[in-house]
């Protein structure tokens, strides 16, 4: 057996992260990674296009914001890691190996915005607050391709949802020692060739769709416009705060011991509460500044095709 849910019943016996296509290895992370991001653009689209912003404009802006946030996620992993990537800096293009951190591709999905915004001359918050649905759900999908690739996963845990991961699966990096222990008191039978953790991976996940399908039906009594990304960061940082704290691979403030997701997590928990609060007094005192939400745009029977 390869991996179980040791409480629910789920079992796996053989767990494959890839398959071949003409000798070519194809990971399910990556499968699993695009998908989410198309299905993002699609429902950031879909919003879009309902709410009279257009849907051309989401397509144009993912354009610049599929690649470039790739490139920001890798930055950022790699920037937490500059002890092992020093020594081989050609890993740095190794995506194939793994290293993505997602707020650096949230953080520069920011930057990419208001360079469009400023380029297009349009206000950037009611394309914010279509896009984040689409960035929220991206993430609860994609959050699936750690488990292919038996990673981002906790600490011991005899929990509902514990998950026990056969050793030969798992990155030696990824075993704390504070985890061969954990593992060495409470399962000394299984401790040589099992681990049983946390599925990280899985509360996020979950902690997301909840976000994302909040996120939806609150959308339509939200006061200003970027009030939906600002619920985002607060929604996000705060699941995100506690997941964390539970992860066996927490990348580290250099000379440290402080999680750097953790430290961005409260940054965006307090900058998105600041916002919402300064942005509710203002939509009260001049309820008329608030942009008028628009009719939904009437798509032709060729665009719902």
């Amino acid at each position: 057996m390869d991996l179980e849910f040791v409480h629910l019943g789920i079992k796996i016996e053989h767990l494959v992260s890839y398959f071949e296509v003409f000798g070519f290895r194809i990971m399910f992370y990556g499968i699993i990674v695009g998908s989410g991001i198309a299905a993002g653009i699609w429902i950031a689209a879909r919003l879009a296009q309902k709410e009279g912003v257009g849907s051309d404009i989401i397509y144009d802006l993912a354009v610049w914001e599929v690649p470039l946030c790739i490139i920001g996620a890798r930055l950022y992993y790699v920037a937490f890691n500059l002890d092992y990537y020093l020594k081989d800096p050609i890993q740095i293009l190794n995506l194939r190996a793994g290293g993505l951190g997602i707020y650096g591709a949230v953080i520069m999905s920011l930057i990419v915005l208001a360079f469009f915004v400023k380029k297009r001359k349009i206000s950037p918050w009611r394309i914010a607050d279509c896009a984040i649905n689409g960035l929220v759900l991206g993430q609860a999908i994609g959050r699936w391709g750690n488990f292919f690739n038996c990673e981002a996963f906790g600490g011991y845990t005899d929990s509902l949802f514990a998950m026990r991961i056969n050793k030969s699966l798992v990155n030696s990096s990824m075993i704390s020692a504070q985890l061969t222990k954990d593992m060495a008191l409470n399962l000394p039978e299984y401790a040589q060739d099992y681990i049983q953790v946390h599925p990280t991976f899985l509360y996020e996940s979950v902690w997301n769709l909840c976000l994302f399908t909040f996120m939806l039906i609150y959308r339509k009594h939200r006061r200003f416009n970027g009030e939906m990304l600002f619920i985002y960061c607060v929604g996000y940082g705060i699941g995100r705060f506690f997941i964390e704290g539970l992860r066996t691979d927490q990348l580290k403030l250099w000379g440290t011991d402080i999680a750097v997701s953790q430290v961005v997590s409260v940054i965006l928990v307090l900058g998105g509460i600041a916002a919402i609060v300064i942005g509710s007094i203002k939509a009260k005192k001049a309820p008329e500044a608030v942009a008028a939400q628009p009719e939904p745009v009437k798509e032709t029977p060729e665009e719902t095709k």
